[in-house]
């Protein structure tokens, strides 16, 4: 009797070791997946602020040249439709003001921006250099995230601490900053270290492993939230060089302002704009 007794925990053990074995390996790859999830967002929020800081002038200039190409064909013609074009060309040059703009670029239709953000937790503004960090910058991200993620946690204060933390890791990593990235990793060496959770049942592993499928299910339709987006469509058609794509499109767009700028001058007839 004994030994049946003794088999039959010795199997228990051996299927509870599986287990987790298998919550283990769960963990890993949901970690990996979401380190991609959040290097492409990182880099889709970066595409789009560059592509608003480096292209917005050249787009402003262009509606500003379309706007005084209409007023300068209607100056000419004095045609009722032509004067009604220069109308609506004008006003979209000056359109109502959105969210955005009423709070001054503090806040947009996702909440704070990040500019907004950092100046309401003191942290230097910066805009990122370019849209995808360096391969030394995503290795030392990719280190740190395995290293600190809040998912390796079970209990809330532990997976609160590591939220925090892995928040300041997100914002340096956007950055490009590679110095603060060894700053962080060297800080998480030196801080303090939660308890590795000790699962005692089956039921409790199950449990484990349920929550990860479903916080997979979460970030599979984030990532693809994303891709489907308009400026998560550019990146995946600029491959590996998003900021030549940007270069490439502000190039279009400077000979598109010449153009309108070379149109305007033989409209007037003075070369005065």
């Amino acid at each position: 009797m004994a030994d049946d007794t003794t088999t039959e925990a010795e199997e228990e053990a051996a299927a509870t070791a599986r287990l987790e074995v298998a919550v283990r390996a769960a963990e890993a790859a949901l970690i990996e997946f979401e380190i991609a999830v959040e290097t492409f967002r990182i880099e889709v929020e970066n595409f789009s602020r560059l592509h608003e800081q480096r292209l917005g002038p050249y787009y402003s200039r262009l509606e500003e040249l379309d706007a005084l190409i209409a007023e300068a064909v209607a100056a000419r013609t004095g045609d009722p439709e032509d004067e009604r074009r220069a109308r609506e060309a004008r006003a979209a040059v000056a359109p109502m003001p959105g969210i955005a703009d009423l709070f001054h670029g503090w806040l947009d239709s996702d909440g704070f921006s990040p500019e907004a953000y950092a100046m309401l937790t003191q942290q230097p503004v910066q805009q990122p250099p370019r849209v995808r960090p360096s391969d030394e910058a995503r290795k030392l991200y990719r280190e740190l995230v395995r290293k600190c993620h809040p998912d390796l946690a079970v209990d809330q204060n532990e997976r609160d601490r590591r939220d925090v933390f892995v928040s300041r890791v997100n914002q340096a990593y956007a950055r490009g900053d590679e110095d603060a990235l060894r700053v962080l990793a060297d800080e998480w060496e030196r801080g303090p270290r939660g308890e590795e959770p000790a699962w005692e049942r089956q039921d409790e592993l199950y449990a484990r492993l349920e929550w990860l499928a479903e916080r997979k299910d979460l970030l599979a339709d984030a990532a693809a939230a994303l891709e489907d987006s308009a400026v998560g469509s550019m990146l995946r058609m600029a491959g590996d060089d998003p900021d030549g794509m940007l270069e490439e499109i502000a190039e279009g767009l400077r000979q598109r302002v010449a153009e309108r700028e070379a149109e305007l001058v033989l409209l007037r007839g003075d070369g005065a704009e």
